[in-house]
C-alpha cells in the first residue's frame, strides 16, 4: 500500500509531500491543474521511461520517492527483493526512489540501495495498478486473465504445475535416451572396428613407460657395447686381472703366517678380490640390462609406436586406452540394451502425461464453469455503469498440445461487445477512455479480486457520465477500497463524495512562475470543493446544500 509520495521539481510541482492511507482517496481539481503530473511522477518511480522533459524548468534534477507499507508484501515480491540483495526489516517500509537529470540520465534506488530501473518495473505490478485513458496493462493485458479466472474459480493450479513438471522431466529423459541410442547405433560399425583394433592391441596401463625405458636402455647398450666387451674381458679368462688377484691371494695365504705384515697384506688382498668380484657381478648385470638386440629393439619400438598412434587416433593418452575400450563396450551395451530402457521410459512418460491430462482437464472444466459465473457477475454490473448495451464474455479455449504448459491447456481472455450484434473482441481494442475504465471497474467488482496490486488507481473513470451512473461508480469504488487502497482522479462530485480522504489539485501563478499543489482537505474544505464541482466557477448555496446531501449519503 502506498503510504507516502514525495515529489521534487517535476514539471509544475516544486515540492510536494503527500501521505496516503487505506480506503478510498479521491483527487479533484479544475481541468489543467496538473492531475496527470502526479501520475507521471508515480509512473517514473515505478520504472517508466525517464523523460528529461519532466524536470521543472530551471532545475538541474528532479526526484520522486514513494514509500509502501511492506507488512503485507506478497512472498513472490519479497523473494525478488531478496534476490536483488534488498532486505526489509519487520516494520520498515519499502522505499522506491528515482532521480532524473535535466540533461538526461536517471538513477533508481530501493531503500537507499542503488538498483537497476528494470527491478522497479518488475516490482510495479504488485505495488500499483493504474487504470486510465490509455490503459495497456493490468486487466487489459490478456496475459493475466488466466490467473484472474483461476483465483475467481478457486482452481488448483499447483497440482497441474507439478504434473506438468513431472511429465516434462519424464519426456526429456525419454528424448535423451532415444537420442543417445540413435547416435550410438549410427556409430555401431565404427565402434566395433575401433574396439577390435584395441582388443588386438591389448593396451595395458603403464606399458608405455616400461617400453620407453627398455628402448632407452637398449639404445644406450648399443653405444656402450665395445666398452662393455673390453671390461668383461678384464674379468674373464686365466690371464684376467681377477684371476691374477686370486692366484696372488692363494700364494700369499701359504706364507702369511710367517710375519704379521704378510697377514695384513693377505687381508687387504682378500678385500680386493671380494670388491673385484662384486664389480664383476655388476658389470655382468649391466651388460645384460644394456644388451643390444636389434630384433628386440625393433619389436619394442613397433609396439610403442602402435600404442601412441592408437592414443592419437582416439584423442587420449596411451594409459587411457584401456578406459577408452571400456567406454566403447558400454556404448555397445547401450545399443543392445537401449531399446529395453526406452520402453521403460516410454511407460513412465505416458503415465505422467495421463496424470497431467487428467489434472489439466479438470482445471479446464472448472474454468469453463467459472467463466459462466464471471460473465453473469460482470453483466449484472454493466447496466448501472451505463454499459447496458455491452456484453462481456470470458473466452476459455483449449490450446494445441504444443502450447500446453504449467498453467494448463487453456488460453483465457476477457472479451467484450459494446453494441448489440457486434462481435466479441479483446477488452482494450473496443473500449476506450472512461468506457474502458468502467469495464475494468465492473470486472474488478465481479472478481472481488484478491492478490492483485496493493494500490489501485482509476484516472477519470467517470469521464462523460454523471448523475446515477457517477453515483454507481462511486459506490463500487468505495466497495473495492474497503479491503485495500484505491485512489481515484475524478471530475464527478458523486464519486468525490464517496471518498474517505479528499485531495485537491490546484495550479497557481506568481509572475512567470507556475506551480501545482496538492492539498488534503478538511471536512469544510471538502464540502466547498464538491459544491464547486456541482456549480462551476461560482459556488452557490444550493450547490453547498447539494454537497451536504451527497456527503451525508456517502
Amino acid at each position: 500500500m502506498l503510504s507516502r509520495l514525495s515529489i521534487r521539481n517535476i514539471v509544475l510541482i516544486e515540492a510536494l509531500d503527500l501521505d496516503f492511507a487505506r480506503g478510498l482517496g479521491v483527487l479533484t481539481g479544475e481541468t489543467g491543474a496538473g492531475k496527470s503530473i502526479l501520475l507521471d511522477a508515480l509512473g517514473l518511480v515505478l520504472g517508466n521511461r525517464a523523460d528529461s522533459g519532466l524536470v521543472r524548468g530551471g532545475e538541474g534534477k528532479a526526484s520522486v520517492t514513494a514509500s509502501f507499507d511492506a507488512s503485507a508484501l506478497p512472498a513472490a515480491l519479497l523473494a525478488t527483493l531478496e534476490d536483488a540483495g534488498v532486505e526489509i526489516e519487520p516494520g520498515e517500509p519499502l522505499i522506491l526512489r528515482r532521480q532524473l537529470k535535466a540533461d538526461g540520465g536517471s538513477k533508481a534506488f530501493l531503500n537507499d540501495q542503488s538498483v537497476g530501473v528494470a527491478l522497479l518495473r518488475e516490482l510495479a505490478p504488485a505495488l500499483v495498478e493504474i487504470h486510465g485513458q490509455h490503459d495497456d496493462r493490468g486487466l487489459v493485458n490478456a496475459r493475466g486473465h488466466r490467473a484472474l479466472l483461476d483465483r475467481f474459480a478457486g482452481g488448483e493450479v499447483a497440482g497441474v504445475e507439478a504434473a506438468w513438471k513431472e511429465w516434462r522431466s519424464a519426456q526429456d529423459a525419454l528424448d535423451l535416451a532415444r537420442d543417445r541410442v540413435a547416435r550410438a547405433a549410427e556409430d555401431q560399425d565404427l565402434l566395433l572396428a575401433h574396439l577390435a583394433e584395441l582388443t588386438a592391441l591389448t593396451p595395458v596401463e603403464g606399458e608405455e613407460d616400461e617400453l620407453a625405458g627398455a628402448r632407452a636402455d637398449m639404445q644406450k647398450g648399443e653405444k656402450l657395447a665395445d666398452d662393455l666387451s673390453a671390461l668383461q674381458h678384464l674379468w674373464t679368462g686365466s690371464d684376467s686381472a681377477l684371476a691374477i688377484l686370486r692366484g696372488a691371494a692363494r700364494r700369499l695365504d701359504r706364507i702369511a703366517g710367517e710375519h704379521e705384515l704378510l697377514a695384513e697384506a693377505l687381508s687387504a688382498l682378500d678385500r680386493a678380490v671380494i670388491e673385484a668380484g662384486e664389480a664383476e657381478d655388476k658389470l655382468d648385470k649391466a651388460a645384460e640390462a644394456l644388451a643390444f638386440d636389434p630384433a628386440e629393439l625393433d619389436r619394442i619400438e613397433t609396439r610403442l609406436f602402435d600404442l601412441r598412434a592408437a592414443a592419437r587416433k582416439h584423442g587420449c593418452q596411451v594409459d587411457d586406452l584401456p578406459a577408452k575400450m571400456a567406454e566403447m563396450r558400454a556404448a555397445l551395451d547401450d545399443i543392445e540394451g537401449g531399446n529395453d530402457h526406452i520402453v521403460e521410459l516410454e511407460k513412465t512418460a505416458q503415465k505422467a502425461a495421463l496424470v497431467y491430462r487428467e489434472k489439466a482437464g479438470a482445471l479446464h472444466d472448472l474454468r469453463r464453469a467459472a467463466a459462466k459465473k464471471l460473465d453473469a457477475a460482470v453483466a449484472s454490473e454493466l447496466a448501472p455503469l451505463k454499459l447496458d448495451a455491452a456484453r462481456f464474455q470470458t473466452s476459455v479455449v483449449r490450446m494445441p498440445e504444443e502450447r500446453w504448459g504449467a498453467s494448463g491447456m487453456d488460453a483465457v481472455e476477457f472479451l467484450i461487445s459494446t453494441n448489440p450484434g457486434s462481435d466479441f473482441a479483446p477488452l482494450g481494442k473496443i473500449a476506450s477512455g472512461g468506457e474502458l475504465s468502467r469495464f475494468i471497474l465492473a470486472l474488478k467488482v465481479a472478481l472481488a479480486e484478491e492478490g492483485g496490486a496493493a494500490t489501485v488507481i482509476f484516472d477519470e473513470i467517470d469521464r462523460g457520465v454523471g448523475g446515477a451512473v457517477a453515483d454507481a461508480i462511486g459506490e463500487r469504488l468505495l466497495r473495492l477500497a474497503s479491503n485495500g487502497q484505491l485512489l481515484a482522479v475524478t471530475h464527478s462530485p458523486q464519486v468525490a463524495a464517496r471518498g474517505d480522504r479528499h485531495y485537491m489539485i490546484a495550479k497557481s501563478s506568481q509572475g512567470t512562475v507556475t506551480r501545482t499543489s496538492v492539498t488534503p482537505l478538511t471536512d469544510a474544505e471538502r464540502k466547498e470543493e464538491i459544491a464547486r464541482m456541482l456549480s462551476g466557477a461560482e459556488v452557490t448555496d444550493e450547490a453547498r446544500a447539494q454537497a451536504d446531501r451527497l456527503l451525508v449519503r456517502a
